[in-house]
């Protein structure tokens, strides 16, 4: 059987795009309800000067579009930083990447944010992979997005979802729309 709606589905955060100030990338949203977990995974190109860092900016929504926006360890009631946020991601960089690469696990104090050092980072090739649980979403939020700059300096990135732990399996050709579960893919 397929890896493909048996243990996972992939949607896109962001088509390739310049990732410098002016430009960034605003994620697209993907519902958390049929996953018990997302795998955020960021592909980005060398930077073409200077050491900016890569911010990943974390989101949560309490809808597929509109709705409530806060950042993934915001407290709901108040925005205030809350509990369940990011405390470490995962890199694999090079001048050049060609599959060699070690994964490197990088921790961080918890946030919503998960920063990239461009002073170690910058002059490389970078894979970046982001893990959310369902469960670290507050209480009546269902979606979430992934936002990312990096400074003055043009560096292109693209940014794709892969929910696993998926409640429902099905073939590939069966899998829910990723925005709106219960809707029809169109």
């Amino acid at each position: 059987m397929e890896a493909l709606g048996r243990l996972f589905d992939i949607g896109v955060g962001f088509a390739p795009v310049e990732l410098n100030t002016a430009d960034g990338a605003t994620g697209k949203r993907i519902a958390m309800v049929g996953a018990d977990a997302v795998t955020i995974v960021a592909f980005m190109d060398v930077a073409a000067s200077g050491t900016d860092n890569l911010t990943f900016d974390i989101q949560q929504h309490t809808a597929y579009t509109g709705g409530t926006s806060k950042d993934l360890d915001a407290d709901p009631s108040t925005g205030a930083a809350g509990s369940v946020g990011i405390d470490h991601f995962y890199i694999k960089a090079e001048t050049a990447l060609d599959n060699d690469e070690a994964w490197v696990r990088v921790s961080q104090t918890e946030a919503s944010e998960v920063v990239v050092a461009g002073a170690t980072y910058a002059a490389m090739q970078k894979l970046v992979v982001i893990e959310v649980a369902s469960s670290q979403l507050a209480e009546g939020f269902t979606h979430l997005s992934v936002a990312c700059t990096a400074g003055n300096v043009n560096q292109l990135g693209a940014c794709l979802y892969f929910t696993h732990e998926l409640r429902r399996q099905r073939k590939p050709t069966s899998l829910p729309n990723l925005l709106r579960t219960n809707a029809a893919n169109a």
